[in-house]
């Protein structure tokens, strides 16, 4: 039933993901954000089970943290999407592996690009320009594809992913009701109200 959706423009990287946190039937929450900002320019949606998403999301957050404070600065998107693959990759050849998807989105101040990177639970990592992860995506990557434009402006990329959205709600038996919007860009982590 989780469902998280990101694409890329000019400039930026548009993220957004439910915010209901159910189990099986039931509906326990309708305002958990599934968005967490790892550094002033990267941001993470993840889904799978809830007690997997919590701790992992957590560890990554405080390593990228610990590692910004070493050194001085924060990791650009591509190493911080190389160090949670392995991560993962790590965690599933262990006794108890994390089972997390991911939708890792960063705007990298020294080269001035945004990137979108798709994370699976097996470690798979791909760069892309637009991605989902859960139901929805079913029937907004075909939209995705056909509406993404990577010269896109900020209402334009909103224009698409509100498509999204409204196609996932219409087709889904279960869609959620709500969902949270982040975008990341040069000038930082913001909220948009959907």
């Amino acid at each position: 039933m989780e469902c998280s959706f990101a694409l890329t423009g000019k400039g930026y990287v548009l993220i957004a993901a439910d915010t209901t946190a159910a189990r099986s039937i039931v509906k326990m929450k309708i305002d958990e954000d599934k968005i967490k900002s790892l550094g002033p320019h990267l941001l993470m949606a993840y889904s799978g089970e809830p007690g997997d998403t919590t701790q992992f999301a957590e560890y990554i957050e405080r390593n990228i943290r610990l590692y910004q404070i070493r050194n001085l600065y924060p990791l650009r998107p591509p190493s911080a999407a190389s160090w949670i693959r392995r991560a993962l990759a790590d965690s599933l050849r262990s006794r108890k592996p994390y089972s997390v998807n991911l939708l890792l989105g960063g705007y990298d101040t020294s080269n001035h690009t945004p990137s979108l990177y798709w994370i699976d639970y097996l470690g798979t990592q791909a760069e892309v320009p637009f991605a989902c992860h859960g139901y929805g995506s079913y029937f907004a990557l075909s939209l995705l594809d056909r509406y993404h434009d990577p010269e896109a402006n900020l209402e334009e990329g909103l224009a698409v992913l509100r498509r999204c959205i409204d196609e996932v709600s219409k087709r889904l038996v279960v869609s959620p009701g709500k969902y949270r919007v982040k975008v990341v860009d040069k000038d930082g982590i913001r909220e948009i109200e959907f």
